[in-house]
Parts: C-alpha cells; sequence; structure tokens
C-alpha cells in the first residue's frame, strides 16, 4: 500500500511523516512520534482512554485515521503541561487524587481540558455527562468529578487575574 506524506501539528510542533492511509491516529502517535500518552484500551472508541484533541475537539484516536489528521492540530496529554509546569486539569486530578491505576488518566485529562474550553463553570451533573464517553474501572468516579471542578476553579481564577 502506498505511503501518505501528511502535515500535522502535534503539540504545538510540526510533523511531516509518510504514513500508510490505514494507520490509526493512536498508532502513529505512539509508533511514529514515540507519543506514550495516548493508550490502546478497547479499540473500538468506548473506553475513551486514547483521547486527543483534533482542531479544537475530543477524538477518540483508535478510530480515527492519522491521515485524516493532515493540515491539522492535535494535541496529546505530554502537550497539557507548560514548561514543567501542570496544566489545570493536570493539578487537579494530582489533588483530588482522580486515579488510580492510571490507564484511562490520559484519555481523562484530554477530555477534561477540552470540555472545560466547552464549559468552563460546570455543576457536577454536566461533568458527570461531560466526562461519560471516558470509562474508569478503578475509581468510582467521584474524585474524578472533583479534580474536574477543581480544574474549573483554577481556571476561572487564572483569567481573573489575568483581567
Amino acid at each position: 500500500m502506498a505511503k501518505k506524506i501528511i502535515s500535522v501539528k502535534v503539540n504545538g510542533r510540526l510533523q511531516e511523516k509518510a504514513v500508510e492511509p490505514r494507520t490509526l491516529l493512536v498508532h502513529f502517535l505512539r509508533e511514529e512520534l514515540c507519543l506514550t500518552g495516548a493508550h490502546i484500551g478497547c479499540e473500538t472508541s468506548h473506553c475513551g482512554a486514547c483521547t486527543v484533541d483534533i482542531d479544537g475537539k475530543s477524538v477518540k484516536s483508535c478510530t480515527h485515521l492519522a491521515v485524516q489528521c493532515d493540515g491539522s492540530e492535535v494535541m496529546t496529554v505530554e502537550g497539557l503541561a507548560n514548561g514543567g509546569v501542570l496544566h489545570a486539569v493536570q493539578e487537579g486530578f494530582y489533588k483530588e487524587h482522580g486515579l488510580q491505576c492510571g490507564f484511562c488518566t490520559p484519555g481523562m485529562l484530554m477530555r477534561a481540558y477540552r470540555f472545560l474550553q466547552e464549559n468552563p463553570n460546570p455543576n457536577e451533573a454536566e461533568i458527570r455527562v461531560g466526562m461519560s464517553g471516558n470509562l474508569c474501572r478503578c475509581t468510582g468516579y467521584q474524585n474524578i468529578v472533583k479534580a474536574v471542578q477543581y480544574a474549573a476553579a483554577k481556571l476561572q481564577q487564572t483569567e481573573k487575574e489575568a483581567a
């Protein structure tokens, strides 16, 4: 099968690579770019462990082809922290213990990041619905909800301080 050259900005860095048309984005990220944060879970888009941000939308990278990202901007969990400073969602998951085994955490972080862009001041019910496409087998979700609430408050405080 003939490879196609794609140009995609990943975590702010332009990447030009030749990929087979059937290459899934999760495999491209993990194998071609050595960005192993997106985890391969169900491979059917049900669990969300592979969630990344593409052009401002949460996408399950296990069912998205790499060639579909040609000309796009992709952010993975590796792109959340800025200069060694944790993003508010990362800090929230740390402070509120929103993880246990950690397998779902990268996808949860990426979905929480985008969700808070979509709804910066969510209530608990909205958080539960907004995060419902990402599954966790360990936590019972309560601390994940607390982590997202923490991140929302921190992001709002940061915006107030910047204004």
